[in-house]
């Protein structure tokens, strides 16, 4: 198991836990940005993160690991291939996620879902939606960077490598803005 020292270690040295000034997706200005897909790109750390994930759940009987397409995808491979099971992803098709490309979930199937980063939970909350309606069994959610504090409830056990409860403030009560420290990046997915 990691620490979270050692934790924030990983995703400091592969450029994924930035510090600065940021506009989030929300609109919200914060003093802190993570970027997983830096940290991802590293297998070496991609499959140290991903055991920490694994050890968590390796007392439940999991069937699948599913996560959400882009963030989830090396996720669900990597806790899959530490689990020993298959790994699958979902993806947005018509505006509504789903599980394609011949994927299949049948009833009873126990599903460990993982993702990148939650901040509101609502993507894992939507593969959840997905494996359920598929009769499959979410036996648990687990996360690199809960971005919440814990905050975030699915109502089965949620495990991350590292939570940390993200400050942030509204763009016109920013006090970086109001210091004179720059504009607000925005370097995330959604640009």
């Amino acid at each position: 198991m990691l620490s979270k020292e050692q934790a924030i270690k990983i995703f400091t040295d592969s450029g994924a836990l930035l510090e600065g000034h940021f506009k989030l997706t929300s609109g919200r200005h914060s003093n802190r940005y993570m970027q997983c897909a830096q940290v991802l790109q590293y297998p070496h750390y991609t499959e140290e993160l991903a055991c920490h994930l694994a050890e968590k759940f390796a007392g439940e009987k999991i069937d699948y690991v599913v996560g959400p397409a882009m963030g989830g995808i090396i996720v669900a491979y990597e806790v899959a291939r530490q689990m020993k099971v298959p790994s699958m992803f979902t993806e947005r098709q018509d505006g509504r996620m789903s599980l394609r490309r011949g994927f299949k979930i049948k009833a009873g199937d126990r599903v460990l879902v993982v993702e990148d980063v939650v901040t509101t939970g609502g993507s894992v909350m939507e593969v959840m939606d997905v494996v359920r309606e598929l009769g499959g069994e979410v036996v648990g959610v687990g996360v690199l960077v809960d971005r919440s504090g814990g905050k975030v409830d699915f109502g089965v056990p949620l495990q991350s490598v590292l939570s940390m409860d993200v400050e942030s403030w509204e763009a016109d009560s920013c006090p970086l803005c109001q210091a004179g420290q720059g504009e607000a990046i925005k370097p995330g997915s959604r640009q």
